[in-house]
């Protein structure tokens, strides 16, 4: 089974300002508002990384999942990891056997991605998502239709998201449950495309998203970004060719 690390999504409590960081930042552009989060109490703002995605929400009214989530964890930090696969049907089973509960299903014309129960797997809301048709494996209809038009040559991919965890050898096993043990390389969950790392808690913020990196043919940097460490890296498909 295919795997791709394809969108992280963080969290903040003034979505204007965090838009502002990373434009100025990263040197992202916005590329798509989604009405539809309105339903979980939320906006959002969607930002192209190569042809992978960063999104931030902020919650509008009281008593959200993702409120809830800046109380317990002392202001904004990372909220959800979703991942592309080509088969859904075999995740869907192996989250069955492993007693993973399957929070809520995400459907719209060309994707469809189940969210998991934080609890049944920890760290973060992980989605598991799989294009059809009428989209390609490259598409992203969360991203709206127009993604591609903003696009920027400042980063190129996701390469990585960091989790902390309390016990990380414990919650990468169980990561490499659903995605696939022979995946699992130390506290690592190698994927497709991007990696998984969990790491020790630090800085008494629990568990959760704590970083991200990006691919750049720029100057290796890091920035703070809604509560997250985002590192941007030499790319590993240019690096050496110069």
């Amino acid at each position: 089974m295919s795997i791709r690390l394809r969108q992280v999504a963080l969290v903040a409590r003034d979505l204007d300002a965090a838009e502002a960081a990373i434009t100025d930042s990263l040197g992202l552009e916005v590329c798509f508002r989604d009405p539809g989060v309105a339903e979980f109490g939320l906006r959002n703002v969607l930002f192209p990384v190569g042809h992978d995605f960063l999104e931030v929400v902020s919650p509008v009214v009281p008593d959200t999942t993702a409120g809830r989530l800046m109380d317990r964890r002392g202001g904004d930090c990372g909220y959800m990891v979703l991942l592309q696969v080509d088969d859904l049907p075999a995740m869907r089973r192996r989250l069955g056997e492993m007693g993973a509960r399957i929070v809520f299903e995400a459907v719209a014309e060309g994707i469809h991605g189940l969210h998991v129960h934080p609890r049944d797997i920890g760290g973060a809301i992980l989605s598991v998502d799989r294009t059809g048709p009428p989209c390609g494996p490259d598409d992203w209809p969360w991203a709206g239709p127009q993604w591609r038009d903003h696009v920027t040559d400042s980063v190129s991919s996701l390469t990585a998201v960091d989790i902390a965890a309390e016990d990380p050898a414990a919650m990468a096993r169980r990561w490499a449950e659903l995605l696939g043990p022979d995946r699992l390389n130390g506290t690592t969950v190698v994927l497709d495309s991007g990696e998984i790392r969990f790491v020790p808690v630090t800085g008494g913020r629990g568990e959760g998203v704590i970083a991200l990196e990006m691919a750049t043919d720029g100057p290796p940097a890091t920035h703070g970004i809604c509560g997250c460490r985002v590192r941007l890296v030499p790319d590993p498909r240019t690096r050496g060719q110069e």
